[in-house]
C-alpha cells in the first residue's frame, strides 16, 4: 500500500483525503500558502509544507513548488483533489515522469477529454449519444452558418478546451455568428490556451445528469449510479441529488451503461465523472471530469462505496474488488454547497472570520467541511467552506431532512448560501422535479434581492 501521500490542495477536499489516508494507514502530507498556515487541513495532516504566497498561482498552482514539497516530504504519491491542478494535463504528466504515483487518470486520457472534439470522437466510437454537432474544430464563420442552416438555431459555439460555461457562446441567429465565433475563440485562448472551437445543437432547457465511474489498471470499470446536478447558477452547481428524480429505470440503466462504455473505450483509470444533458427523454454526452468531484459524497452515501479510498487503492495498483452487480444505490441523498456568499447580492463572495459555527447533526446527516469555529475564510480561493449531505429512504424524506439540517445550523460572521438552499427546498418546481439548469437563473427570485 502507499505509505505517504502529498495532497496538492486545500479546504474540505484536502480534509476528505486526509480522512481516507488515515483509515488506510497512510501518512497524509498537506501543503499550504501563507494565509493557510493554520488552516484546518494543515492542523489535521500528519505533516505540512509551505509552498508559497496566498494567491493560488504562487502556491497551489505552482507545480514546481508542489513537486519539491513532495520530495522534501519523502512522499510516494500526489493526490490533486479537485480544482487547482487536478485536471492540468501538464502537471499530471510531470508527476508521472517523477518518482511519485499520480492519483488520477493517466495524463494522456486527461488530454483526450480536455479537448472536447476528441472526447466526442471517443464517445461516438463507444456508441454513446452525443449532441449533434461537429467532431472537428470549425475554422470559419461560414462553417458555423452552414451548421445553423442544417440544424436550426439556436446553436452553441464551444471552446475545445472549455468548461464551466467559459468559452461557450449561444448563437440565436445568423447575424450573431461572426461576433460570437470571435468571442468564443478569444475566451478559449485566454482561459485554456486553445483557440479551437466546435459547434453543436443548443439544448434550451436540459437537466444535468452525471455518472460516477471507477476504473482500475486491470481493465475493470464500474459505474456507481447517477447524480442530478440541475440546480445551477450560471452553470455552477449549487445542489446535487441522487438518484435523478426524472429518469425512468430504462433510461437510468442506459445512462449508466453509456458512461461505463465510454470509460472502457478511453482506457479510463481511477475516479471520474461522465456528464450528460437530458432533455425530452433523450440524453447526450457533455464532458468528462477527470478527477474526484465536489458531489462525490452523495454517491458514497447511497452506495456505501468510499470513492476516495478507491482512488488510493487504484493508484497503488489494486484491482476493484466488487462486481458491477454489487453496486446497488439505496435511498436518496442531497448535497448543499455552503459558500461564504450573499445570495441576495448576486452571490457575492464575503470572506471573513466565522465567529460561530455549529454544523448540523442527527440521523441522515453528513458534514464535509474545511473550518472550525474562529477560522477565517480567505478571499483568495473558492468560497465554499462546507458541504451538508442529507439522506433518506426516498427523495421526500431527504428534502425534509434537508430543511431540518439547514434550519438547525448556526453560522455567524459571514453570510452563507443557506437561505438560498432553504428557498429552493420549498419551491414547487424543485419539489415536483420540474427544474432544469435554467431554473435558478431564469425563474427563482432570490429572497431579499432587488
Amino acid at each position: 500500500m502507499l505509505d505517504r501521500v502529498l495532497i496538492a490542495n486545500r479546504g474540505e477536499i484536502a480534509i476528505r483525503i486526509i480522512q481516507a489516508c488515515r483509515e488506510l494507514g497512510i501518512d497524509a502530507v498537506a501543503v499550504y500558502s501563507d494565509t493557510d498556515e493554520t488552516a484546518k487541513h494543515v492542523r489535521l495532516a500528519d505533516d505540512a509544507y509551505h509552498i508559497g504566497k496566498s494567491v493560488a498561482r504562487k502556491s497551489y498552482l505552482d507545480q514546481e513548488a508542489i513537486i519539491e514539497a513532495a520530495r522534501e516530504a519523502d512522499a510516494d504519491a500526489i493526490h490533486p483533489g479537485y480544482g487547482f491542478l487536478a485536471e492540468n494535463t501538464e502537471f499530471a504528466a510531470n508527476v508521472e515522469d517523477s518518482d511519485f504515483e499520480w492519483i488520477g487518470p493517466p495524463s494522456d486520457v486527461m488530454a483526450d477529454f480536455g479537448e472536447k472534439t476528441k472526447a466526442r470522437k471517443i464517445m461516438d466510437r463507444a456508441d454513446v449519444p452525443i449532441v449533434p454537432g461537429t467532431t472537428d474544430p470549425v475554422e470559419s464563420a461560414d462553417e458555423v452558418r452552414e451548421f445553423g442552416e442544417e440544424h436550426g438555431y439556436p446553436i452553441a459555439i464551444k471552446a475545445d478546451g472549455g468548461g464551466g460555461g467559459r468559452g461557450l457562446k449561444v448563437v440565436h441567429s445568423e447575424d450573431e455568428v461572426d461576433d460570437q465565433l470571435e468571442d468564443a475563440k478569444r475566451e478559449g485562448e485566454a482561459y485554456f490556451d486553445n483557440a479551437s472551437v466546435y459547434v453543436e445543437r443548443f439544448l434550451e432547457n436540459p437537466r444535468h445528469i452525471e455518472v460516477q465511474i471507477l476504473g482500475d489498471e486491470h481493465g475493470n470499470v464500474r459505474h456507481l449510479g447517477e447524480r442530478d446536478c440541475s440546480t445551477q447558477r450560471r452553470q455552477q452547481k449549487l445542489i446535487e441529488e441522487t438518484p435523478s428524480p426524472v429518469l425512468d429505470e430504462e433510461t437510468r440503466e442506459e445512462v449508466w451503461e453509456a458512461a461505463r462504455r465510454g470509460a472502457d473505450e478511453a482506457g479510463y483509470v481511477n475516479a471520474g465523472t461522465f456528464e450528460f444533458l437530458y432533455e425530452d427523454g433523450e440524453f447526450f454526452f457533455l464532458e468528462v471530469n477527470a478527477r474526484i468531484q465536489v458531489e462525490h459524497a452523495i454517491t458514497e452515501v447511497v452506495t456505501g462505496i468510499d470513492i476516495v479510498k478507491w482512488q488510493l487503492r487504484i493508484a497503488d495498483g489494486q484491482e476493484l474488488s466488487f462486481p458491477q452487480s454489487a453496486v446497488e444505490p439505496r435511498g436518496s441523498a442531497i448535497e448543499f454547497r455552503i459558500n461564504a456568499e450573499d445570495p441576495t447580492n448576486d452571490f457575492s463572495p464575503m470572506p471573513g472570520e466565522v465567529t460561530t459555527y455549529r454544523p448540523p447533526t442527527g440521523i441522515g446527516t453528513r458534514v464535509d467541511d474545511a473550518i472550525d469555529q474562529g477560522d477565517r475564510i480567505a478571499p483568495f480561493y473558492d468560497s465554499m467552506f462546507a458541504k451538508f449531505i442529507v439522506s433518506g429512504e426516498d427523495r421526500e424524506e431527504a428534502v425534509q431532512r434537508g430543511l431540518r439540517v439547514l434550519e438547525g445550523t448556526t453560522i455567524e460572521g459571514v453570510p452563507t448560501t443557506i437561505p438560498f438552499h432553504q428557498q429552493v427546498l420549498t419551491d414547487d418546481r424543485f419539489l415536483n422535479a420540474e427544474h432544469t439548469t435554467k431554473f435558478v437563473d431564469e425563474h427563482l427570485d432570490i429572497a431579499g434581492s432587488e
